[in-house]
Order: structure tokens, then sequence, then C-alpha cells
């Protein structure tokens, strides 16, 4: 009794070693790599730094309505020496100050602004696929790990059955059972396997670097994900990315703006108005009155008659540059339907495929456990054994490789409609939001400093 309950002890000690130590070291979840890789990937960084650039065209274009304030100073010494008088020197000064405030510019102003607001939109909205599209790639990177080290897990294995084969056919030949051709084969089958482990090793090590490229760090132990929540049909997966895809999105912000800035150029054949005020103080001894003070305010009109067909051809081009736009528009639509399509139908040939290949996992070792019988009483060849043991390990790979394609599949899906936002999956981060720099600069008068990362 006593011998029993100390072995009893001793496996509950263990079993509670296990599990602190499990819970020591986690599991990382996919939520946790797309968090890292929306954090610091540097390609979603850089974006997020093109936009905040982007943001200044509307300062820019709303500049338009401001004063424009300049001074110009001079200050000289002059020496001077005839026959007809005395050397002389002295040293003139002269300061003077200009402002043109616009009144009038041809609605260039108006419309300016409305361009570069539809710019700024169709940044963001940009800013939104190349975020998409950086979660897609963790995504993939996450699974590719999963499925890469299975494989090579299944690798592995094949060459320790297929070691002990070639053991055992070794102590056959020994004894008379087979001949050396059965021997020859087993270690044929066991060399092509340990060639299979070296290769799935290469891409499983071009995985994990293509997981620290994209997320950041290696990967540890990570954990298999859930499917991803879906729209229920194909035709309402199309409807709600019609509506929200920002790549669509994006396109219809860039027409607007180039249909804005039709209006932008025919302006300068309209009038433009301003008012010019400016004030000069001259000291100069060399002229009988040495200091001199002006003022003066005008109001300026200007009437443009022959711009030398430049405008009229830059007016006929931005229409030309306003049709792509459009059409650009329709072939986005477009390629979003075809993208929810293909990810749609490549989910559902997931899914069939791993309904396949379980059943061909389950068959193939049942074949392979009758083959070895039969192998042992001499009704099959060894040829027969390593053909049927490749049958399950081809399975095997076959409903990895499916699994990892069904989730794949199904956030793709939510990429092509664009539902693969942080938000969108309510990821545990604080979200980057491209409205504040935007509001912060939209109205600046001054300042040249900027908030950059280095």
């Amino acid at each position: 009794m006593q011998g029993g309950l100390k072995r009893w002890t001793r496996i509950l000690l263990a079993s509670a070693a296990l599990a602190f130590g499990a819970g020591q070291v986690s599991a990382e979840t996919l939520i946790e790599a797309m968090v890292s890789a929306y954090s610091s990937n540097p390609t979603l960084q850089a974006e997020r730094a093109r936009q905040r650039g982007t943001d200044e065209l509307v300062p820019q274009a709303l500049s338009g309505w401001r004063p424009t304030v300049n001074t110009e100073g001079s200050i000289a010494q002059v020496w001077s020496d005839s026959n007809n008088g005395p050397a002389t020197e002295n040293d003139p000064k002269a300061v003077a100050i200009g402002l043109s405030q616009p009144i009038f510019r041809g609605f260039k102003t108006i419309n300016g602004t409305k361009a570069a607001e539809a710019n700024v939109e169709a940044g963001k909205q940009s800013l939104l696929a190349i975020e998409q599209d950086i979660l897609f790639q963790a995504i993939q990177a996450y699974m590719n790990v999963i499925r890469d080290r299975q494989i090579v897990g299944l690798r592995q294995q094949n060459v320790g059955v297929l070691n002990k084969q070639l053991t055992a056919a070794d102590e056959r030949f020994k004894v008379g059972e087979i001949t050396r051709t059965d021997v020859a084969q087993s270690r044929a089958s066991l060399s092509g396997a340990q060639s299979n482990v070296a290769s799935a090793k290469a891409t499983l090590a071009a995985s994990v670097a293509n997981y620290i490229n994209v997320v950041g760090h290696p990967p540890g132990s990570l954990k298999y994900p859930r499917l991803a929540k879906l729209p229920k049909t194909l035709e309402q997966a199309q409807a709600a990315a019609a509506e929200i895809n920002p790549n669509i999105l994006a396109a219809a912000y860039v027409e607007e703006a180039s249909t804005f800035n039709i209006e932008v150029i025919k302006g300068d054949l309209l009038p433009a108005a301003s008012l010019d005020a400016s004030a000069s103080f001259n000291d100069d001894p060399s002229v009988g009155t040495s200091r001199s003070e002006s003022a003066r305010i005008e109001g300026v009109l200007t009437i443009p008659l022959y711009e030398a067909g430049r405008v009229y051809s830059s007016v006929r081009e931005a229409k030309h540059v306003a049709s792509q736009r459009r059409l650009e528009v329709i072939q986005a639509g477009r390629s979003v339907r075809e993208s929810v399509s293909i990810s749609w139908n490549n989910l559902a040939a997931a899914r069939e495929i791993i309904r396949s290949a379980k059943s061909q996992v389950s068959a193939a070792a049942l074949a392979l456990d009758g083959v070895r019988q039969e192998y042992l009483v001499g009704s099959r060849t060894t040829l027969d054994v390593l053909d049927s043991e490749t049958d399950v390990v081809s399975a095997r790979i076959a409903l990895v490789s499916a699994e990892r394609d069904q989730i794949v599949a199904a956030y793709q899906i939510l990429g092509s409609i664009g539902r693969l936002t942080a938000r969108d999956l309510a990821l545990p981060v604080e979200y980057y939001d491209a409205d504040e720099n935007y509001l912060n600069v939209r109205n600046k008068w001054f300042g040249t400093g900027a908030d950059t990362i280095e």
C-alpha cells in the first residue's frame, strides 16, 4: 500500500509541476501576434507617417485665404571722390514692408480645399487598406509557422518509423526471410524521408523569418486560433464589401478630388482681386532730403485675357484624369467583388479538403495496419509497406495544410470585405487615430514642429 501511495504521490507532484510550468510559459495567440504587428510593423508606421504628410494638403489649400507679408531692408556704405568736389562718405538705409490679402482667386481656394479634403479622406482609406494587409500578413505568418512545425514533426516521425522499418528489414534479411532488395528499398525510403525533413525545416525557417519580419519577434509556442466570424452568404459579403471596402472608398475619394481639381485649374481663367498695402522708409544722405517715408494701399484686379493656351490644355488634361479616376472606381469595385468571391470559394474548398483529408488519413492508417499484418505473413512486399506509410504521411500533411488554408481563407474574406481592421477585430490595443493629427494641423498658421518617428 505504501509503495502504491508513494507512486501516486510522485505522479500528482509531477502533474502539478507540469501544470505550473505550462502556466508560466503561455502560448502566443493569434490576437497577440496581430497586436504586435499593429503596434510595431514599420510598413504600417510608414503609412501613418505618409498620411500625416497628406494631412498638410488642407492647411496648404486654406492658406489661399490668408495674407502674405514680406519685408525688405538694405544698408550700404558709399564712398565718392571727384575732381569737382570733396570726397564724401555716407550710409544709406532703407526698409520696406508689403502685405497682400487675396479677396477673390477664381474660387481656387474653395475648390482646392475641397480637393485636399478629399485626398485626405482617400489617404485614410489607403491607410486602412495597408492596416488590413499587415494584419493579414501576420495571420498568414502565424498559420504558416503552425503548419510548418506540424509538417516537420510529421516528417521526423516518419523518419523514426522508417528507421525502425530498416532495422527490422536488416534482421529479417539476416535470417533469410526477405531479400537484399527489400533492405535497399527500406534504406532508400529512409534517405528520402530524411531529405524531406531537411526540406521541411528549411520551409519552417523561412516561415519563422517571415513571422519576425511581420510581427516583430520570433514565434514562441503558438495556439491554434478559432475560425473568424463571417457573413452567412456570399451575397451578404459582397454587399458589405461594396459599402465599406477601403480600396473602393479610396478610389471614390480620389475621383472626387480630381473633379474639384478641374475647377481649381479653371480658376486661372477667372479674374483675381487682392488688397495690397506697403510702407517704406529711406534714409539716404546723398540726396537733398535724406529721409523719406511712404505708405500705399490699393486694390488690384487682374483679368486674364489669353494664357497662351496653357490653362485650356490643363483643364482638358484634368478632365481626362477625372474620367480615368471614375473608371478606376468601377475597376476597384470589380476587383473587390472578385477578391470576395475567390476567398469565399477558397474557404469552401478548404472545408471540403479537410473533410476528405480526415477520411483519407483514417483510411490510409487502416490500410497501413492491414498491409503491415499482411507483410508479416509474406503476402505483401516491403515496397507495399513503404508506399502505405508514405500515403499516411501525405494524407496527414494534406490535412494540416487544409486546416491552415481554412483559417487564412476566413480572414481573407474579412479583409476583402473591409472588416480586418484592428477596430473590427476588437484588438486589445490603443487604436491609431488618423483624425488627431489632421485636426491639429488643419488651421495652423505658424510652426514647423512635426511629431515624427525616427
